[in-house]
Protein backbone atom coordinates (compact mmCIF):
# COMPACT_ATOMS: atom_id res chain seq x y z
CA UNK A 1 0.00 0.00 0.00
CA UNK A 2 1.59 3.46 -0.45
CA UNK A 3 1.71 5.92 1.85
CA UNK A 4 -0.84 7.93 0.88
CA UNK A 5 -3.53 5.58 0.77
CA UNK A 6 -3.28 5.23 4.55
CA UNK A 7 -4.95 9.13 4.77
CA UNK A 8 -7.97 7.88 2.95
CA UNK A 9 -8.49 6.00 6.45
CA UNK A 10 -7.97 8.75 8.15
CA UNK A 11 -10.43 11.01 5.95
CA UNK A 12 -13.31 8.54 5.75
CA UNK A 13 -13.33 9.29 9.84
CA UNK A 14 -13.14 12.74 9.22
CA UNK A 15 -16.05 13.44 7.02
CA UNK A 16 -17.80 11.45 9.26
CA UNK A 17 -17.15 13.20 12.53
CA UNK A 18 -17.89 16.21 10.60
CA UNK A 19 -21.27 15.28 9.50
CA UNK A 20 -21.73 13.92 13.17
CA UNK A 21 -20.32 16.44 15.40
CA UNK A 22 -23.04 19.32 14.46
CA UNK A 23 -26.04 17.03 15.08
CA UNK A 24 -25.05 15.41 17.85
CA UNK A 25 -23.86 18.95 19.55
CA UNK A 26 -27.19 20.51 18.28
CA UNK A 27 -29.30 17.11 19.91
CA UNK A 28 -27.10 17.92 23.36
CA UNK A 29 -28.75 21.51 23.48
CA UNK A 30 -32.20 19.43 22.98
CA UNK A 31 -32.24 16.21 25.11
CA UNK A 32 -29.44 16.99 27.56
CA UNK A 33 -25.42 16.78 27.14
CA UNK A 34 -24.79 14.14 29.10
CA UNK A 35 -27.66 11.79 27.03
CA UNK A 36 -25.69 12.77 23.64
CA UNK A 37 -22.38 12.10 25.42
CA UNK A 38 -23.57 8.76 26.24
CA UNK A 39 -24.64 7.72 22.67
CA UNK A 40 -21.43 9.14 21.41
CA UNK A 41 -19.80 6.85 23.57
CA UNK A 42 -21.30 4.09 22.87
CA UNK A 43 -21.08 4.42 19.02
CA UNK A 44 -17.53 4.72 19.79
CA UNK A 45 -17.56 1.85 21.57
CA UNK A 46 -18.88 -0.07 19.29
CA UNK A 47 -16.80 0.61 16.17
CA UNK A 48 -13.57 0.06 18.72
CA UNK A 49 -15.11 -3.48 18.42
CA UNK A 50 -15.49 -3.63 14.99
CA UNK A 51 -11.91 -2.60 14.66
CA UNK A 52 -10.52 -4.81 16.97
CA UNK A 53 -12.41 -8.17 15.51
CA UNK A 54 -12.85 -7.08 11.99
CA UNK A 55 -13.06 -10.02 9.43
CA UNK A 56 -12.95 -8.09 6.36
CA UNK A 57 -11.70 -4.54 5.12
CA UNK A 58 -15.31 -3.16 4.73
CA UNK A 59 -15.90 -3.91 8.72
CA UNK A 60 -12.75 -2.59 9.64
CA UNK A 61 -13.47 0.58 7.56
CA UNK A 62 -17.17 1.09 8.99
CA UNK A 63 -15.56 0.74 12.67
CA UNK A 64 -12.50 3.17 12.17
CA UNK A 65 -15.54 5.29 10.55
CA UNK A 66 -17.76 5.16 14.08
CA UNK A 67 -15.03 5.70 16.27
CA UNK A 68 -15.13 9.55 14.83
CA UNK A 69 -18.15 9.69 17.54
CA UNK A 70 -15.71 10.44 19.81
CA UNK A 71 -15.02 14.16 18.48
CA UNK A 72 -17.90 15.07 20.06
CA UNK A 73 -16.93 14.08 23.76
CA UNK A 74 -14.67 17.13 24.36
CA UNK A 75 -17.13 20.15 23.43
CA UNK A 76 -20.08 18.38 25.54
CA UNK A 77 -17.91 17.56 28.25
CA UNK A 78 -17.25 21.95 28.25
CA UNK A 79 -20.66 22.47 27.73
CA UNK A 80 -21.90 20.70 31.13
CA UNK A 81 -19.11 22.26 32.75
CA UNK A 82 -20.10 25.39 31.55
CA UNK A 83 -23.75 25.18 32.01
CA UNK A 84 -22.75 23.65 35.86
CA UNK A 85 -20.95 26.41 36.52
CA UNK A 86 -23.29 29.44 35.40
CA UNK A 87 -24.28 29.57 39.34
CA UNK A 88 -20.94 30.62 40.53
CA UNK A 89 -20.25 33.83 39.25
CA UNK A 90 -16.94 32.85 37.58
CA UNK A 91 -18.52 30.32 34.83
CA UNK A 92 -15.75 31.25 31.89
CA UNK A 93 -12.63 31.16 34.03
CA UNK A 94 -14.10 28.07 35.41
CA UNK A 95 -14.64 26.65 32.14
CA UNK A 96 -11.13 28.03 31.29
CA UNK A 97 -9.69 25.76 34.08
CA UNK A 98 -12.12 22.65 33.27
CA UNK A 99 -11.12 22.71 29.45
CA UNK A 100 -7.54 22.36 30.58
CA UNK A 101 -7.63 20.32 32.94
CA UNK A 102 -10.13 17.61 30.36
CA UNK A 103 -7.47 18.41 28.05
CA UNK A 104 -4.35 17.49 30.09
CA UNK A 105 -6.34 14.07 31.26
CA UNK A 106 -6.86 13.09 27.34
CA UNK A 107 -2.91 14.02 26.01
CA UNK A 108 -2.20 11.93 29.19
CA UNK A 109 -4.05 9.37 27.93
CA UNK A 110 -2.78 9.40 24.42
CA UNK A 111 0.75 9.48 26.15
CA UNK A 112 0.46 6.10 28.03
CA UNK A 113 -1.91 4.94 25.07
CA UNK A 114 1.43 5.58 22.68
CA UNK A 115 3.71 4.42 24.64
CA UNK A 116 1.80 1.36 25.47
CA UNK A 117 0.88 0.30 21.86
CA UNK A 118 4.70 1.04 21.05
CA UNK A 119 5.95 -1.21 24.04
CA UNK A 120 2.79 -4.19 22.62
CA UNK A 121 2.92 -4.31 19.22
CA UNK A 122 4.92 -7.41 18.07
CA UNK A 123 4.60 -9.41 21.70
CA UNK A 124 1.17 -10.32 21.66
CA UNK A 125 -1.65 -10.88 19.33
CA UNK A 126 -2.50 -7.22 17.36
CA UNK A 127 -6.29 -8.40 17.82
CA UNK A 128 -5.69 -8.32 21.77
CA UNK A 129 -3.76 -4.90 21.41
CA UNK A 130 -6.75 -3.49 19.61
CA UNK A 131 -9.21 -4.77 22.36
CA UNK A 132 -8.02 -2.84 25.13
CA UNK A 133 -9.18 0.47 23.57
CA UNK A 134 -12.66 -0.85 23.01
CA UNK A 135 -12.25 -2.13 26.99
CA UNK A 136 -11.48 0.63 27.89
CA UNK A 137 -14.06 3.03 26.10
CA UNK A 138 -16.89 0.69 27.34
CA UNK A 139 -15.40 1.86 30.90
CA UNK A 140 -16.14 5.03 30.09
CA UNK A 141 -19.56 4.01 28.63
CA UNK A 142 -20.27 3.29 32.42
CA UNK A 143 -18.56 5.72 33.81
CA UNK A 144 -21.11 8.30 32.01
CA UNK A 145 -23.97 6.43 32.69
CA UNK A 146 -23.47 6.66 36.90
CA UNK A 147 -21.24 9.43 37.24
CA UNK A 148 -23.04 12.54 35.10
CA UNK A 149 -25.95 13.87 36.47
CA UNK A 150 -28.60 13.92 33.91
CA UNK A 151 -30.18 17.36 33.75
CA UNK A 152 -32.64 18.30 30.61
CA UNK A 153 -31.69 19.98 27.81
CA UNK A 154 -32.28 23.82 27.25
CA UNK A 155 -33.67 24.34 23.49
CA UNK A 156 -37.69 22.68 23.11
CA UNK A 157 -37.44 23.44 19.27
CA UNK A 158 -38.00 20.54 16.61
CA UNK A 159 -34.56 19.07 15.31
CA UNK A 160 -33.60 20.58 11.91
CA UNK A 161 -33.34 17.17 9.20
CA UNK A 162 -33.42 19.25 6.56
CA UNK A 163 -30.41 21.09 7.50
CA UNK A 164 -28.84 18.11 8.01
CA UNK A 165 -29.50 16.97 4.63
CA UNK A 166 -28.21 20.42 3.02
CA UNK A 167 -25.35 19.98 5.24
CA UNK A 168 -24.68 16.10 4.00
CA UNK A 169 -24.74 17.24 0.35
CA UNK A 170 -22.20 20.13 0.95
CA UNK A 171 -19.56 18.14 2.51
CA UNK A 172 -20.17 14.95 0.37
CA UNK A 173 -20.06 16.76 -2.99
CA UNK A 174 -16.75 18.59 -1.85
CA UNK A 175 -14.94 15.06 -0.35
CA UNK A 176 -15.89 13.34 -3.27
CA UNK A 177 -14.37 16.20 -5.40
CA UNK A 178 -11.30 15.73 -3.32
CA UNK A 179 -11.46 11.50 -4.07
CA UNK A 180 -11.88 11.45 -7.55
CA UNK A 181 -9.13 14.60 -7.67
CA UNK A 182 -7.07 11.90 -5.91
CA UNK A 183 -8.02 9.17 -8.18
CA UNK A 184 -7.78 10.87 -11.71
CA UNK A 185 -5.75 13.97 -11.51
CA UNK A 186 -6.05 17.78 -11.65
CA UNK A 187 -6.15 17.36 -15.54
CA UNK A 188 -9.25 15.95 -14.74
CA UNK A 189 -12.60 18.18 -15.11
CA UNK A 190 -14.59 16.00 -13.30
CA UNK A 191 -13.31 16.47 -9.20
CA UNK A 192 -13.06 20.33 -10.43
CA UNK A 193 -17.13 20.27 -11.45
CA UNK A 194 -17.83 18.18 -8.45
CA UNK A 195 -15.51 20.81 -5.90
CA UNK A 196 -17.59 23.85 -7.34
CA UNK A 197 -20.90 22.45 -6.83
CA UNK A 198 -20.42 21.26 -3.66
CA UNK A 199 -19.17 25.23 -2.87
CA UNK A 200 -21.99 26.60 -5.01
CA UNK A 201 -24.11 24.36 -2.50
CA UNK A 202 -23.13 26.30 0.54
CA UNK A 203 -25.34 29.51 -0.31
CA UNK A 204 -28.62 27.31 -0.13
CA UNK A 205 -27.96 25.54 2.88
CA UNK A 206 -26.72 29.04 4.77
CA UNK A 207 -30.15 31.14 3.17
CA UNK A 208 -32.14 27.95 4.63
CA UNK A 209 -30.99 27.86 8.47
CA UNK A 210 -30.82 31.81 8.54
CA UNK A 211 -34.38 31.38 8.07
CA UNK A 212 -34.96 29.14 10.68
CA UNK A 213 -35.46 29.66 14.47
CA UNK A 214 -33.52 26.66 15.54
CA UNK A 215 -31.23 25.61 13.28
CA UNK A 216 -28.68 22.33 12.84
CA UNK A 217 -26.01 25.10 12.19
CA UNK A 218 -26.93 28.85 13.66
CA UNK A 219 -25.24 30.81 10.74
CA UNK A 220 -26.30 34.41 12.64
CA UNK A 221 -24.44 32.80 15.77
CA UNK A 222 -21.47 31.72 13.31
CA UNK A 223 -21.24 35.20 12.33
CA UNK A 224 -20.44 37.40 14.95
CA UNK A 225 -17.65 38.52 15.59
CA UNK A 226 -17.05 36.71 18.91
CA UNK A 227 -17.70 33.31 17.37
CA UNK A 228 -16.37 33.71 13.72
CA UNK A 229 -12.44 34.07 13.79
CA UNK A 230 -12.68 30.44 16.96
CA UNK A 231 -14.16 28.73 14.49
CA UNK A 232 -12.05 29.75 11.15
CA UNK A 233 -9.00 29.27 13.87
CA UNK A 234 -10.59 25.52 14.67
CA UNK A 235 -10.79 24.71 11.03
CA UNK A 236 -7.36 26.01 10.19
CA UNK A 237 -5.54 24.03 13.48
CA UNK A 238 -8.04 21.18 12.03
CA UNK A 239 -5.23 20.65 8.88
CA UNK A 240 -2.68 20.38 10.97
CA UNK A 241 -4.07 18.14 14.45
CA UNK A 242 -5.76 15.85 11.81
CA UNK A 243 -4.57 16.20 8.80
CA UNK A 244 -0.69 15.97 9.62
CA UNK A 245 -0.35 13.53 11.71
CA UNK A 246 -0.13 10.56 9.36
CA UNK A 247 2.29 12.39 6.67
CA UNK A 248 4.41 12.54 9.99
CA UNK A 249 4.48 9.33 10.88
CA UNK A 250 5.24 7.78 7.35
CA UNK A 251 7.99 10.50 7.06
CA UNK A 252 9.32 9.28 10.14
CA UNK A 253 9.23 5.51 9.06
CA UNK A 254 10.53 6.20 5.92
CA UNK A 255 14.00 4.61 5.50
CA UNK A 256 16.38 7.30 4.33
CA UNK A 257 18.75 4.70 2.80
CA UNK A 258 16.09 3.79 -0.03
CA UNK A 259 14.26 7.36 -0.15
CA UNK A 260 16.99 9.91 0.26
CA UNK A 261 15.06 11.20 3.24
CA UNK A 262 13.34 9.84 6.14
CA UNK A 263 14.27 9.04 9.77
CA UNK A 264 14.15 5.07 9.14
CA UNK A 265 12.09 4.83 12.50
CA UNK A 266 10.76 1.86 14.55
CA UNK A 267 7.24 1.71 15.47
CA UNK A 268 8.57 2.11 18.77
CA UNK A 269 10.63 5.13 17.89
CA UNK A 270 7.71 6.56 16.09
CA UNK A 271 6.12 6.37 19.63
CA UNK A 272 7.83 7.86 21.41
CA UNK A 273 7.86 10.80 19.09
CA UNK A 274 4.09 11.13 19.30
CA UNK A 275 4.70 10.53 22.91
CA UNK A 276 6.69 13.99 22.73
CA UNK A 277 4.26 15.42 21.04
CA UNK A 278 1.37 14.86 23.36
CA UNK A 279 3.36 15.86 25.79
CA UNK A 280 3.47 19.25 25.29
CA UNK A 281 -0.12 19.05 23.77
CA UNK A 282 -0.79 18.77 27.59
CA UNK A 283 2.21 21.37 28.75
CA UNK A 284 0.69 23.59 26.05
CA UNK A 285 -3.11 22.87 27.91
CA UNK A 286 -2.51 22.68 31.85
CA UNK A 287 -1.01 26.42 30.80
CA UNK A 288 -3.66 27.60 29.32
CA UNK A 289 -5.28 29.08 32.32
CA UNK A 290 -1.88 30.80 33.05
CA UNK A 291 -1.30 32.41 29.81
CA UNK A 292 -4.55 33.47 29.57
CA UNK A 293 -4.27 35.39 32.50
CA UNK A 294 -1.13 37.04 31.37
CA UNK A 295 -2.16 38.04 27.76
CA UNK A 296 -5.91 37.61 27.40
CA UNK A 297 -8.05 35.50 25.93
CA UNK A 298 -7.50 36.82 22.67
CA UNK A 299 -3.70 37.07 23.14
CA UNK A 300 -3.37 33.51 24.86
CA UNK A 301 -4.73 32.47 21.21
CA UNK A 302 -2.94 34.13 19.14
CA UNK A 303 0.48 32.90 20.67
CA UNK A 304 -0.80 29.37 20.30
CA UNK A 305 -1.40 29.46 16.75
CA UNK A 306 2.12 31.64 16.20
CA UNK A 307 3.70 28.15 17.99
CA UNK A 308 1.74 26.09 15.64
CA UNK A 309 2.95 28.19 12.89
CA UNK A 310 6.76 27.95 13.83
CA UNK A 311 6.68 24.84 15.16
CA UNK A 312 5.89 23.32 11.22
CA UNK A 313 7.92 26.37 9.64
CA UNK A 314 10.78 24.33 11.50
CA UNK A 315 10.07 21.18 9.70
CA UNK A 316 11.29 22.46 6.33
CA UNK A 317 14.60 23.42 6.89
CA UNK A 318 14.91 21.23 9.88
CA UNK A 319 14.18 17.16 9.06
CA UNK A 320 16.94 15.30 8.53
CA UNK A 321 17.81 13.93 12.84
CA UNK A 322 15.54 12.16 14.97
CA UNK A 323 16.48 15.52 17.25
CA UNK A 324 15.13 18.03 15.10
CA UNK A 325 12.09 16.05 14.70
CA UNK A 326 11.62 15.95 18.27
CA UNK A 327 12.49 19.26 18.59
CA UNK A 328 9.66 20.54 15.85
CA UNK A 329 7.29 18.22 17.64
CA UNK A 330 7.39 19.60 21.00
CA UNK A 331 7.27 22.85 19.70
CA UNK A 332 4.04 22.14 17.61
CA UNK A 333 2.27 20.14 20.22
CA UNK A 334 3.21 23.55 22.71
CA UNK A 335 0.63 25.73 20.78
CA UNK A 336 -1.41 23.42 19.53
CA UNK A 337 -1.74 22.55 23.46
CA UNK A 338 -2.88 26.47 24.29
CA UNK A 339 -5.58 25.77 21.24
CA UNK A 340 -7.28 22.45 22.16
CA UNK A 341 -9.01 23.46 25.17
CA UNK A 342 -9.51 27.52 24.84
CA UNK A 343 -11.23 27.35 21.72
CA UNK A 344 -14.05 25.47 22.63
CA UNK A 345 -14.00 27.42 25.75
CA UNK A 346 -13.96 30.89 24.10
CA UNK A 347 -16.84 29.58 21.57
CA UNK A 348 -18.81 28.36 24.69
CA UNK A 349 -17.75 31.76 26.91
CA UNK A 350 -20.04 33.78 23.84
CA UNK A 351 -22.66 32.02 23.08
CA UNK A 352 -26.41 31.95 24.96
CA UNK A 353 -26.97 29.24 27.01
CA UNK A 354 -29.17 27.35 25.19
CA UNK A 355 -26.28 27.07 22.21
CA UNK A 356 -23.20 26.33 24.49
CA UNK A 357 -23.32 23.18 23.26
CA UNK A 358 -23.81 23.84 19.39
CA UNK A 359 -20.86 26.56 19.59
CA UNK A 360 -18.40 24.21 21.72
CA UNK A 361 -19.28 21.23 19.15
CA UNK A 362 -19.04 23.82 16.10
CA UNK A 363 -15.23 24.02 17.22
CA UNK A 364 -14.90 20.68 16.91
CA UNK A 365 -16.95 20.33 13.86
CA UNK A 366 -14.68 22.93 11.78
CA UNK A 367 -11.82 21.40 13.12
CA UNK A 368 -12.65 17.91 11.53
CA UNK A 369 -13.57 19.50 8.26
CA UNK A 370 -10.51 21.62 8.09
CA UNK A 371 -8.78 17.77 8.74
CA UNK A 372 -10.90 15.76 6.32
CA UNK A 373 -10.14 18.19 3.73
CA UNK A 374 -6.14 18.32 4.22
CA UNK A 375 -5.78 14.86 4.55
CA UNK A 376 -7.46 14.40 1.08
CA UNK A 377 -5.01 16.97 -0.26
CA UNK A 378 -1.97 15.93 1.78
CA UNK A 379 -3.07 12.19 0.34
CA UNK A 380 -2.83 14.15 -3.22
CA UNK A 381 0.56 15.78 -2.27
CA UNK A 382 1.90 12.13 -0.86
CA UNK A 383 1.44 10.24 -3.93
CA UNK A 384 4.58 10.29 -6.11
CA UNK A 385 2.05 10.72 -9.54
CA UNK A 386 -0.74 12.68 -7.87
CA UNK A 387 -2.85 9.86 -8.65
CA UNK A 388 -3.15 6.13 -7.67
CA UNK A 389 -3.38 5.29 -11.31
CA UNK A 390 0.51 4.96 -11.33
CA UNK A 391 2.02 4.42 -8.34
CA UNK A 392 6.09 4.64 -8.73
CA UNK A 393 6.94 3.21 -5.58
CA UNK A 394 5.74 2.66 -1.72
CA UNK A 395 7.42 6.41 -1.30
CA UNK A 396 6.30 9.59 -1.53
CA UNK A 397 8.39 12.49 -2.48
CA UNK A 398 10.28 14.50 -0.24
CA UNK A 399 8.43 17.91 -2.19
CA UNK A 400 5.39 16.03 -0.38
CA UNK A 401 5.96 16.39 2.93
CA UNK A 402 7.71 19.81 2.34
CA UNK A 403 4.15 20.90 0.71
CA UNK A 404 2.15 19.23 4.21
CA UNK A 405 4.32 21.51 6.34
CA UNK A 406 4.19 24.56 4.52
CA UNK A 407 0.53 24.29 4.44
CA UNK A 408 -0.19 23.58 8.03
CA UNK A 409 2.73 26.54 8.83
CA UNK A 410 0.36 29.29 6.42
CA UNK A 411 -2.73 27.72 7.87
CA UNK A 412 -1.51 28.71 11.64
CA UNK A 413 -0.59 31.65 10.37
CA UNK A 414 -3.69 32.67 9.01
CA UNK A 415 -5.46 31.47 11.99
CA UNK A 416 -3.07 33.80 14.23
CA UNK A 417 -4.05 37.03 11.92
CA UNK A 418 -7.64 36.07 12.14
CA UNK A 419 -7.88 35.89 15.85
CA UNK A 420 -6.85 39.81 15.88
CA UNK A 421 -10.59 40.09 15.02
CA UNK A 422 -11.73 38.77 18.07
CA UNK A 423 -12.90 41.08 20.41
CA UNK A 424 -11.13 41.45 23.69
CA UNK A 425 -12.16 40.13 27.44
CA UNK A 426 -11.20 40.60 30.75
CA UNK A 427 -8.82 37.71 31.77
CA UNK A 428 -10.77 37.03 34.52
CA UNK A 429 -14.64 37.49 33.90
Amino acid sequence: MHVSDVNWFEAAQLILSALAVPFLARLGDTIGHRNVLLLATALTAAGSWAIAFAPSFSTFLVGYALQGAYVVWLPLEIAIVHRRAAETGRQALLTRRAAAVLVGALEAAVIAAALTSGALVGTIPLTVVLAIPAIVVTLCLIVVWFGIENRPGTSTQRFDAVGLGLMTVVLGLVMAGLVVLRVLGPASPAPWILLVFGLASVVPFARYERRLDEPLVDVRLLTRTSQWPVQLTAFLIGMSVLGAQIPLSTFARTDPSEAGYGLGASAGFVSILIGVYVIFLAVGALLFPVSTRLLGERGALIAGALVVAIGYALWLPFHDSTLQALVNMAVVGCGTGTLLPALPAAAAAAAPPNRTGFATGMTNATKTIGGAIASAVFAIALAATGSIADPSSGHAPLSGYLTVWSVCAAAALAAAVALLALPRRSPNP
